[in-house]
């Protein structure tokens, strides 16, 4: 398990802080059924969002489940350790593990921490793709916790799209983004795993339209 510390972790603050201060400046836009489902916090959920829109994760959290605990899979590489701490600057937890395969030391994290009552987040093309290519680990969880999904759209009004393999949307400061929130019952994802990965995959690429 690699992990940053010293200098190193101090010289994320700025970054950090500057992230902070961006996405306050997004004007989040949603609906009365959208605002609905992601303020729904009478029980933990795995929140699930393309791995693209992962700039807004942050600030969804910030305001609209305050005062639910969030954590996000972070693999256990180098690169995941930059990335667990710049999590923590911005308030948010982590779980380490496998995210390419969702091993077992990641799975059972995930599952501890939804048993305790907190929220998850997962991106389920993460970390290296295909972009748009839903894995199974975020099912396997939730069904494994009896627990609901929200799915989490963003369409962005001027952003700008970087040289990644999933084409990573930052939001130009002070933009518009629309928010597209669909919270699904566990009920709806029991059954055959393929039809229920199936239906999923459709679901998020429905709320979410790439401009």
């Amino acid at each position: 398990m690699h992990a940053i510390g010293g200098w190193r972790r101090v010289a994320l603050w700025p970054f950090a802080c500057l992230m902070r201060l961006w996405g306050r400046t997004l004007r989040l836009e949603l609906s009365a059924d959208d605002r609905r489902a992601i303020t729904h916090r009478d029980e933990p959920v795995a929140i699930v969002l393309w791995h693209n829109r992962l700039f807004l994760s942050a600030e969804i959290f910030r305001r609209f489940r305050q005062g639910r605990p969030a954590y996000a899979l972070v693999s256990a590489s180098r690169d995941g350790a930059w990335l667990d701490a710049f999590f923590s600057a911005v308030g948010m937890h982590t779980v380490r593990g496998s995210s390419n395969k969702l091993g077992r030391e990641a799975v059972s994290g995930l599952v501890d921490v939804l048993r305790a009552g907190h929220d998850i987040g997962i991106t389920p093309d993460g970390p290296r793709g295909p972009c748009y290519d839903l894995k199974p680990g975020g099912l396997i969880v939730a069904r494994r916790t009896h627990v609901p999904l929200l799915l989490i759209g963003g369409e962005f009004a001027s952003a700008w799209r970087l040289k990644s393999w999933d084409r990573f949307y930052l939001p130009k400061p002070f933009s518009r983004v629309r928010l597209r929130c669909e919270y699904v019952p566990n009920s709806e994802i029991a059954g055959d795993r393929d039809d229920a990965m199936a239906r999923l995959k459709a679901r998020l690429l429905a709320i979410n339209r790439d401009g």
